[in-house]
């Protein structure tokens, strides 16, 4: 009997490019051996793909190890945020106060 497989996309987007691939994948695949056999790395070698953030659809798996993908799933990996959004917004909200008192004077 023939192996069923299923058919997936695996996405990354770095700041300079972005590389969608779809493939098939035997049923029962975890989302970390999918992302792997994807093949991705040749086209980042930068990526550490057996500890990087994955998700599906937008919304980050906690256990890729042990998550099977289904079929139709876009699994997204992820890359390490440059700043803190919360941090961002309290600088930008003091900044704001700031020139408001400043130009009450």
């Amino acid at each position: 009997m023939a192996e069923s497989v299923i058919a997936i996309e695996v996405v990354y987007a770095a700041v300079e490019r972005q590389q969608l691939l779809t493939l098939t994948v035997p049923e029962g695949t975890t989302l970390r051996a999918a992302v792997l056999a994807s093949g991705i790395g040749r086209a980042f070698p930068e990526l550490d793909l057996e500890h990087c953030p994955v998700g599906i659809f937008g919304k980050q798996v906690m256990d890729p190890q042990v998550r099977v993908v289904q079929a139709g799933e876009r699994i997204e990996i992820y890359r390490p945020l440059l700043a803190d959004p919360k941090e961002i917004r309290r600088q930008r909200a003091a900044k704001a106060a700031e020139a408001k008192r400043l130009s009450g004077l």
